[in-house]
This record gives structure tokens, C-alpha cells and sequence, in this order.
């Protein structure tokens, strides 16, 4: 796991020594996503940065790698990520006559686009099991290409400029070359306070996503983006007792592709049936036994309150699951302040480069992998599960299912209703944006096939699966990686894998629901593992902190800010309406969500054009 940053400029030798200085100062923002070593190449127009994690070949592994042709340099990479099929990939590529330096999974992936991916990127890229993000340089050709894993684990963002691009693995990187403008509009306004994941726009402008299972070539001409992978209908055949098995199959070669590490890899354990599932699969399958951390609250177990989408503690069936599957279990144990510590808020606002929206689960999780680096490198993770197999109460309650737009967001907007200035609310137009979004998402949704074509419920819920998986999704990854890799911590996703993606996306909801609840399939798969507790037990979203004493924190810092008139985000507000959500117990998360786009535009000295 690494960070990855470049910049391309047809039009000059980036060897002169003031490009050499920017380069350098791009790859240093990432010095936390890689603490292990750094490198730079540079010859031309290309400049490319690389700041590495160490969790394969800890010697052979560095990069810029590159593969030498006659005496010559012919491709030069910079890759973040893993192959997880990569011996594979090696075996095959030394029958065709390929020699190896190192044992390193990105030599296999350079090799693999000099025979695979020389007329057609495609073609190599689709071989690759795995979560990647890299730049691969052609020095004959002249040409870039920027690509990304499937369901976009791994983030990487491009700026185009007049003669070429800066693109980095975080937005940071970029932003340190004086070529790209601190500058948010009107449409990322409406990204950052809306809850859907734009496939391929940021919150600065000008600035660009490289799409989940797409390729960005970069040449002289200009900037192409094309697709090398979908989620299709596959014409599902099979039954659901045959289906049950394939979903565990899959769910085995996954994790004991995941296991591989040279340095000490742990669990991420919340006690639910995703989590639950992969430490117990990790706990079988790996060689030695396998640490688990769990984050918690003082006091919160016992005096913990049910809200609607969290109904049970998450503390005594994390206990029951470390203790059924035998791992090594540690209880990251938080509290209001230090949630609220200054220094913690600054550290995620600079991990995520953007005003994060669910601030005291970020708090959490950052200081939970702080907790955790003491200790591991690599976590396996549940994300993804509940989006693949249907586990949030939105996929169930018709109210949600019916409705015209995403699931997700039918109150969030409301929300920011009640704080912002009318005039701005008018010009940011949420519903108009939402519905553009919205039915830009609903036109990719492969048709369905076969006799489940013709059940409408089946064809809604492909739809409502289909928006999950890429609108939900990636805001929920792109966290995990950003708080993850700040702390230097690699976190892999088994549920990502794309096979088990596209077997589970493609079975009808029927099979998903056969019991009559959420994530019938991974339930069924699993159930052999785990406690009967766990298994039963209705799905809890990551927990939220319930002290008061940090909603008088937040209510304090709010106050505070709505009394400064001269604030970043004065101009944007209702003074009157937003002290109004100071008194509403479920409008806390939102004023949250103010105070974070004031320290995001403050600190990131971001010029607000709307």
C-alpha cells in the first residue's frame, strides 16, 4: 500500500530544478499513506512521485519500478494497492518467457502490461485480482495511463492543465503543485453536503475521480477516459442452495487470498454478521492466530440507548466472536475528549481533504487504526456487505424502496434546509441536483434478464442494488482508505472482491431476502461459524458516541461559530435557523457537518465561488 502522485507536461522538461522541487513537495503530502520509503522518476515530460507502505518484498519492492527494454527504459510504474492473484499472474507470464527481479506483486502487474496491454490496456488490467490505483508511463509512446480497481477501494484524482495533468492517490498531493487552484463551486458545495458519491468529480474544481474499473490515457491529444469493467446482468441460473455454497466459496478463496502480508495483520470486529464472518474465515484459515480491535466508548454498554438504525450495543458480540473463534482481542476504548481534541480533527481533516460529514464515526475510526498501528500494518475489513447483500433497513422499508431518488438521502437534504441561507438553498438547487444524479445512476443499470425480468420488485431492487454499490459505496471506502492510511494501515475488503461482486449483484432478490430479512445469503453462507447470537442479530451501523458531554462540546464550538461573522461559512448560513438545530437532538450530526466545512475552508485556504 502506497501513495502515488505524478505530473505530465508535453510542453516542458520537468528536469529543471524548480519542477524536481514541486515533484518533490507533491510526493512528500503523502508521507503518512507511505512511511516507509519514497522515490521519484523523472525524464521529459513526466515527473512521477511514490511514497511506499512495505507489506511484500520489503526490499525488492521500491519504486518508480521500471522494466528495461534493449538498454533502455520502456515503462515506468507507480502503483498503490495489491494483486492478491499475482502468483498466479507470475507463473503465467514466466511460461511466456518473462524474467522476475523481485517477488513483488507491482513487477508481476508491469509485466503484465507489456504482454497483455500493449494494444490494449484492457486487456492486462483485467487479469488483475485486487485493490490498485497506479500510473504507468509509456517512455516510446509517450502516454500515461491512470487506473483504478473496480469498486474504486483505492482513490486517485487527476487535475488537467494546458499542456498535460497533476494527479495524486489523495487530493493533497496535487494540491501542492502551484498549477492547481484551491477553488470550490457551486457544484462542490452540493457534493459536500449532499450523501451521493459522484463517480467522478471532487469537491475542488477542475479536479477529477478516476472512475471505479476505469482508465485515463494522457497524451499529447488530450485526456480519454474509458471503461474496462461493469457490473452486468449474468443471466443467474443457478438455484439457492447452489448459490448459498458458491457465495461461501467465494467468500474462502477471498480471505485466503487476503492473508497474505510479511508484516502482522489483524481484523477489524464490530460483533455484526460482515465483520463477524471475515475475522472468523481469517481465523481458520491463517497460520497463526489472528488479532482483532474493536472500538468503544466509556460507559456506553451501559448506558447505551437504542436508536433506529443501531438497536444493540456492538460490545458483548464483539466478546462472544473473539472468544468463539479464538482471536487475540484488544477493545480500543474512546472518549468525548478525545474525540473533540483539536489535534484529532485536524489530523482527519488533512487525512480526507474534504469536510467530513460523519465526524464522530471518522473520529472513531482514525483513532482506532492509531490504536491499531501499535500493533498490525494490515486489517481485513467487512465494508461493502451490507451494500452487496442487502443489509441496511433503506433496501426493506417500501417507503425508501419506492421512492423517486436514492434511499439514502430523503431526510439529509431537509436537514440542510433547516441551516442554510434561502437564497443559497434556492441557487444550490439540492432536489434538481439529487434528481440529475439520481437518474444519471438509474440510466447505467444493466437491464435484467430471464424470468425475474418480469417481477417489477426484482427490476426495482436491481436498480436500488445497482445505487448502493456505486453511489453509497465509495464515500464509505474512500473514508475507510483515507482514516486507514493515515495511520499507515493497509485495510483490505474481501466483500470487494469482484467475483463475489458480480456472482451476488447478479442473483435475484429473492434469493437475497429468502428468510424474510436482511443478507440472506451471507447469513446462510456463514451461519457454521459463528455464535447463534451474532447470527441472528439484526444489522447496527457503526456506533455513534452517546455522551452528552460531546453534543455540549459541538454546541459550544457552534455558538461560538455563529457569533463570528467574519467565518468562511458566515455567508453560507441562516443565523436564526441554525441556532435552531442546537436544540434538536437529530439535527447534532449536521451542525457537525458546518463546523467541519469551516475548518476545511479555513485551513485549506479554499476561495468559495458560489
Amino acid at each position: 500500500m502506497c501513495g502515488i502522485c505524478g505530473w505530465i507536461d508535453f510542453n516542458r522538461d520537468l528536469g529543471d530544478p524548480a519542477a524536481s522541487r514541486e515533484l518533490a513537495d507533491m510526493t512528500a503530502t503523502m508521507a503518512n499513506r507511505g512511511p516507509d520509503g519514497e522515490g521519484t522518476w523523472i525524464d521529459g515530460p513526466a515527473a512521477l512521485g511514490h511514497r511506499r507502505l512495505a507489506i511484500l518484498d520489503m526490499q525488492g519492492g521500491r519504486q518508480p519500478m521500471t522494466l528495461q527494454e534493449g538498454g533502455r527504459t520502456a515503462l515506468v510504474l507507480i502503483y498503490c494497492g495489491e494483486t492478491y492473484n499475482y502468483r498466479e499472474l507470475r507463473q503465467r507470464l514466466v511460461a511466456l518467457g518473462h524474467q522476475f527481479d523481485t517477488t513483488s506483486d507491482t513487477e508481476v502487474v508491469l509485466h503484465a502490461h507489456r504482454e497483455w496491454g500493449f494494444a490494449d490496456p484492457r486487456r492486462a488490467v483485467s487479469e488483475l485480482n485486487g485493490m490498485f490505483a497506479y500510473g504507468l508511463w509509456d517512455t516510446a509512446k509517450r502516454e500515461l495511463l491512470l487506473i483504478r480497481d473496480r469498486l474504486g477501494v483505492k482513490p486517485l484524482y487527476y487535475y488537467p492543465t494546458e499542456h498535460g495533468v497533476l494527479f495524486g492517490s489523495e487530493p493533497k498531493a496535487i494540491l501542492a503543485n502551484t498549477l492547481a487552484e484551491r477553488v470550490m463551486d457551486a457544484d462542490g458545495l452540493r457534493r459536500t453536503l449532499c450523501s451521493v458519491a459522484d463517480p467522478s468529480n471532487t469537491v475542488f474544481r477542475g479536479m477529477h475521480e478516476v472512475r471505479p474499473g476505469n482508465i485515463v490515457r494522457v497524451t499529447r491529444e488530450g485526456i480519454q477516459q474509458t471503461s474496462y469493467w461493469q457490473l452486468t446482468d449474468t443471466g443467474h441460473a443457478d438455484d439457492l442452495p447452489t448459490t448459498i455454497r458458491h457465495v461461501r466459496y467465494l467468500l474462502e478463496d477471498t480471505i485466503q487470498r487476503q492473508l497474505n502480508a510479511e508484516v502482522p495483520l489483524c481484523t477489524l470486529l464490530s460483533g455484526g454478521l460482515d465483520s463477524s464472518a471475515v475475522t472468523a474465515l481469517a481465523a481458520r484459515f491463517s497460520d497463526k492466530q489472528v488479532r482483532s480491535f474493536a472500538v468503544d466508548f466509556v460507559g456506553y454498554t451501559e448506558n447505551f440507548v437504542p436508536g433506529p438504525m443501531c438497536a444493540t450495543p456492538d460490545g458483548p458480540y464483539v466478546q462472544e466472536v473473539a472468544r468463539f473463534v479464538g482471536t487475540d482481542h484488544t477493545d480500543v476504548m474512546l472518549s468525548a475528549d478525545e474525540l473533540m481534541d483539536s489535534d484529532v480533527r485536524t489530523s482527519i481533516l488533512h487525512a480526507r481533504d474534504l469536510p467530513f460529514t460523519s465526524a464522530d464515526t471518522e473520529k472513531s475510526l482514525y483513532l482506532l487504526f492509531r490504536a491499531i498501528r501499535q500493533h498490525s500494518r494490515v486489517a481485513l475489513s467487512g465494508e461493502s456487505a451490507d451494500e452487496l447483500f442487502g443489509g441496511y433497513s433503506w433496501f426493506h422499508d417500501p417507503a425508501h424502496i419506492e421512492a423517486d431518488t436514492f434511499p439514502w438521502s430523503i431526510a439529509k437534504i431537509d436537514t440542510a434546509r433547516q441551516s442554510l441561507d434561502l437564497g443559497l438553498i434556492e441557487k444550490l438547487d439540492f432536489p434538481g441536483y439529487l434528481h440529475e444524479q439520481y437518474r444519471r445512476a438509474v440510466a447505467e443499470v444493466p437491464v435484467l434478464t430471464g424470468p425475474a425480468s418480469a417481477d417489477p420488485h426484482e427490476r426495482r431492487m436491481r436498480e436500488i442494488c445497482y445505487l448502493f454499490l456505486t453511489r453509497f459505496l465509495p464515500k464509505m471506502l474512500d473514508g475507510k482508505d483515507r482514516l486507514s492510511m493515515a495511520s499507515g494501515i493497509e485495510v483490505r475488503v474481501p466483500y470487494c472482491d469482484h467475483r463475489l461482486v458480480e456472482y451476488v449483484f447478479g442473483a435475484p432478490w429473492a434469493h437475497k431476502t429468502f428468510d424474510g430479512r436482511e443478507k440472506s445469503l451471507l447469513r446462510a453462507a456463514t451461519a457454521d461459524l459463528l455464535p447463534t447470537m451474532v447470527v441472528q442479530r439484526v444489522k447496527s451501523i457503526f456506533p455513534p458516541i452517546q455522551d452528552p458531554t460531546y453534543d455540549r462540546m459541538l454546541h459550544t464550538r457552534f455558538t461560538a461559530l455563529l457569533n463570528d461573522r467574519n467565518s468562511k461559512v458566515a455567508p453560507l448560513l441562516s443565523v436564526e435557523r441554525s441556532r435552531a438545530l442546537l436544540n434538536a437532538r437529530d439535527k447534532v450530526r449536521w451542525v457537525e457537518c458546518i463546523l467541519n466545512l469551516q475548518d476545511f475552508l479555513t485551513d485549506y485556504k479554499v476561495s468559495l465561488t458560489v
